[in-house]
């Protein structure tokens, strides 16, 4: 039995008040570091002074920029403070560390002062020193941003990965599996990006295609014209999408109505097969694992998995890799998941590697069943990927 349901609100304030004190902080000494400590002159003082205090304003209203002011200009603005924050992520990992090198040098300098008094101070030199070292800390900051940025916004690599599926008949060997997980359509991700990632997936002549949730931050009646891109979507055994959490704050009834007038089949809490009466296997997809969070019924294993045999090919479509120790116990074969993102940005994939272990990213086995987990399309919050690029993934099924 899963827990009761922690009012959305409460979530909310627990995950944004930490942030926001952190992203107050961060703004103050990153002002105090990069700009109050390297320069004397007022008006460049004074202009760090605004461009920090309008970072933060941007940074904690740059998802609603876009709705109270519809417009491009007010779109390309709330991207700007949303790389912002990336921008400060990274800025302050650099300075924090330039500044424990800085202490460690101080350190060794008293050290030697008391062990050779007669060795010269030199303030000036150690001042010098520590603007430099800012200056340095700022320009990798910035570098590492914009690779981040450019990454994000670069069509998804292709990855092939070869499964091993237990009990799959030889005729289905070698079919294509293509999956596109959390592409987060919304006021960053739109239809180029859309049209982009469908050419790029149906160039490979899938077989079958998987979405497995969380695509889109927003309403049908505000992103509609840009998911309707997916309707293009071309496979052999057809379009198959599971909701994500993300999709339960977007209206997951209204989404699951327009996915299936382009076409797409939702798996919710039930299976289908796939190939002819010859050679076939059983698809399976459950609904979000959160989504009983938030008043839905959600995520009903015994339901998806009731017309599946345990002699038969199994794929299961998860949109968290949650709960895949009871799915293996289960004997299911191959659990296609995402959320992760990988962590989407460094140090987020190594905190999604504490987190998740094997199931953060790509392919692992428990018992006799294998998870296979992507690093998403698209992604969240800053526009940036660094250490876990966007990926459309490619399995190639095989028989065990």
């Amino acid at each position: 039995m899963q827990d009761a349901a922690m009012p959305r609100w409460v979530s909310l304030l627990l995950f944004f008040v930490p942030v926001l004190a952190v992203l107050a902080v961060g703004h103050v000494y990153l002002y105090r570091r990069l700009v109050r400590d390297v320069t004397q002159r007022h008006r460049l003082r004074r202009a760090g002074q605004v461009l920090f205090a309008v970072g933060f304003a941007g940074a904690l209203g740059a998802r609603a920029i876009g709705s109270v002011l519809p417009s491009e200009t007010a779109r390309r603005l709330g991207i700007v403070f949303l790389a912002w924050i990336g921008l400060v992520l990274y800025l302050l990992m650099f300075t924090l560390a330039v500044d424990l090198l800085r202490a460690a040098v101080a350190w060794r300098a008293r050290r030697t002062e008391r062990t050779e008094p007669d060795a010269p101070a030199s303030p000036e030199r150690r001042a010098l020193l520590g603007q430099g070292l800012a200056v340095s800390a700022g320009l990798a900051g910035a570098s590492v941003s914009s690779y981040g940025n450019w990454r994000a916004f670069h069509p998804p690599d292709v990855r092939d990965i070869p499964v091993r599926l237990p009990n799959l008949p030889r005729a289905l060997e070698g079919l294509t599996l293509v999956q596109l997980t959390d592409i987060h359509i919304g006021g960053v991700i739109q239809r180029r990006f859309i049209d982009e990632l469908v050419s790029r997936t149906n160039a490979l002549k899938p077989d079958l295609i998987a979405i497995t949730g969380d695509l889109v931050d927003g309403s049908v009646d505000a992103l509609g014209t840009f998911a309707g891109g997916l309707g293009k979507l071309s496979a052999r055994y057809g379009t198959f999408f599971v909701t994500g959490n993300h999709d339960y704050y977007s209206g997951a009834n209204a989404w699951v109505a327009f996915l299936e007038g382009l076409g797409i089949q939702v798996l919710r809490n039930r299976s289908v097969s796939i190939g002819d009466a010859g050679a076939s296997f059983q698809l399976a997809g459950v609904d979000d694992w959160s989504a009983h969070r938030m008043g839905e019924r959600g995520y009903d294993l015994d339901a998806a998995l009731r017309d599946v045999r345990p002699d038969q090919a199994s794929v299961l479509l998860a949109h968290q890799p949650s709960n895949f120790d009871e799915v293996a116990r289960r004997g299911v074969g191959l659990q296609v998941s995402g959320h992760t993102h990988g962590g989407q940005m460094f140090p987020g994939n190594l905190v999604g590697d504490l987190i998740w272990g094997d199931r953060n990213a790509g392919l692992s086995r428990t018992n006799d069943s294998l998870i296979y987990v992507s690093r998403g399309c698209g992604f969240v919050g800053p526009p940036m990927r660094v250490g876990a690029p966007p990926e459309i993934a490619r399995l190639v099924l095989l028989p065990a």
